[in-house]
């Protein structure tokens, strides 16, 4: 692929990202370390960087190394618990941590000191039957290094020292169990966002500019892509040509890769599912819980509504959220337009997405109900995981907007996916980021997943793979499969960031 200007008559940068959240931020800052002379300019719709999934407020801010997140370990028919899923995350997001670290080392960013802590990861159940199952969950999880110190108990004299409001009254209502992670974090991934884009927009050759729409791209005869841009303050239009684009909006990232016409999106559609928290507004509850709780998901709810009860720092101020209540709108972003369901769909894909519409039944009566409910219905949701909750410490919030992945399947004709999914042109010159969880935590695999696609000789290049192995001790390796790596790159990340490291023997 023409990844850089190779004529000397050529305007515009080697690289446009589009859309400044966590996913853009990562790429900038890789192929900035990677290759300094490349020039990049940036688009965000909005007036600032982070303001839509990547912004505290509109995600749990959790970590996600499936230590607590049961979704990611499923029940097999046979009984037995499927774990490749979780131990991939988990890796993934070990070499996000690494990263971060490299930056911070190295002194290429300045976080804030709360933009990652230290924060227990557990797992809440009750009935016999999801005991059971969390406890298969935990001996299946502990055969892998990448969760050594993960405790189990069903004492409720050590729950309540873990969990004293989810164990507040929950007396005679049956057998419960609980896993525990001390080394989980909880993640500002706005704060972090921002950051990286303070420092790139410093960084020679690159640009970012808000309050930008990408209107339309298209690839031109000698593989260059040219992008309309709208300037939202100003209404003035422009077209700008770059040899590689990353589509990285988001929820409005499937409208763009629609409109690129590659072959590779056709078939691909969405389907948006919007969230709301419970905030406690009562700061001796607040102080009283420390961890972030996940339980088990309700039948045909989507992932990012599985219920947790969670301690999230935002901007140093400590708050408890309890959530998500999904809903349902038309919309692919929390500032995008009632249009963009509808207009999202095309000929190409209008089958696959009424075939996982009629598939997913269940998750569509889910969402329905969900929309429905009234505070009081809310407030039973949250007594299942803190008993003595009262309404009158707890507000309603709106949360952030997904958009859940379909795509045609050879055998289903269309399913809905519940990860990410990078969606590349056959050149590399383009690529892509749909979906949500478990997203954030996992940008940096991510986006070295997508470089290798799009810039495959460099990648392979001496160069390159110096640098990458200098920014990310693990690259090339497996740290599933090697326990004294992961114990060497675990124990430099919580000294640079500061994090508890309580599996180091």
């Amino acid at each position: 692929m023409i990844y850089r200007k190779d004529k000397p008559s050529e305007t515009g940068p080697d690289v446009i990202l589009i859309g400044a959240g966590i996913m853009s931020a990562t790429l900038g800052m890789l192929l900035k370390e990677l290759d300094p002379t490349l020039t990049i300019e940036i688009y965000e719709r909005l007036g600032k960087a982070a303001a839509e999934s990547s912004d505290a407020w509109n995600n749990a801010g959790t970590g996600h190394a499936a230590f607590c997140e049961l979704n990611y370990t499923p029940e097999l028919a046979d009984g037995a618990i499927e774990t490749s899923k979780a131990v991939k995350i988990a890796a993934s997001f070990e070499v996000s941590r690494q990263f971060w670290a490299f930056l911070i080392q190295q002194e290429h960013i300045e976080l804030p000191a709360y933009f990652i802590r230290s924060l227990p990861h557990m797992s809440f159940v009750w009935g016999q039957d999801n005991v059971s199952y969390l406890r298969k969950r935990y001996e299946a999880l502990t055969k892998c290094h990448l969760f050594k110190g993960m405790q189990f108990s069903q004492e409720p004299d050590e729950l309540r020292e873990w969990i004293p409001l989810v164990m507040e009254g929950r007396d005679n209502r049956g057998p419960v169990a609980a896993t525990r992670m001390d080394i989980g974090t909880d993640v500002n991934f706005g704060a972090l966002t921002r950051c990286m884009f303070d420092q790139l927009k410093e960084m020679e050759g690159v640009r970012l500019y808000f309050n930008h729409q990408v209107r339309n791209l298209k690839r031109q005869d000698d593989g260059r892509w040219r992008v309309k841009v709208k300037d939202r303050a100003s209404g003035q239009k422009r077209k700008v040509s770059a040899g590689f684009v990353f589509i990285g909006a988001g929820g409005g990232a499937l409208p763009l890769l629609l409109k690129s016409g590659i072959p590779e999106a056709r078939g691909y559609g969405g389907f948006p599912v919007s969230g709301q928290w419970l905030k406690c507004t009562n700061p001796e509850v607040i102080n009283k819980h420390q961890a972030k709780v996940y339980g088990k998901a309700a039948v045909g709810s989507p992932p990012m509504s599985v219920p947790h009860l969670d301690t999230h720092y935002i901007n140093g101020a400590k708050e408890l959220l309890f959530g998500p209540y999904a809903g349902f709108t038309t919309r692919f972003l929390k500032s995008g337009s009632f249009f963009d369901l509808p207009l999202s769909v095309k000929a190409n894909n209008l089958r696959p997405m009424l075939i996982a519409g009629i598939k997913n039944i269940p998750l569509t009566r889910y969402l329905i109900n969900q929309v429905r409910q009234d505070p009081e219905d809310r407030l039973v949701a949250l007594r299942e995981y803190y008993p003595e909750a009262k309404a009158q410490d707890w507000q309603l919030e709106i949360a952030g907007q997904r958009v859940q992945v379909i795509k045609k399947d050879p055998r289903h004709g269309g399913v809905l996916e519940f990860g990410t999914e990078i969606v590349t042109a056959a050149d590399g010159s383009l690529a892509a980021l749909l979906g949500a969880s478990p997203g954030a935590s996992t940008a940096v695999s991510a986006m070295l997943e997508l470089m290798a696609r799009c810039f495959p000789e460099q990648m392979k290049s001496a160069a390159w793979q110096e640098k990458l192995q200098r920014m990310i001790p693990s690259y090339g390796k497996s740290l599933a499969d090697d326990a004294q790596l992961l114990e060497e790159v675990r124990a430099w990340t919580s000294e640079v960031l500061g994090l508890q490291n309580t599996v180091v023997s």
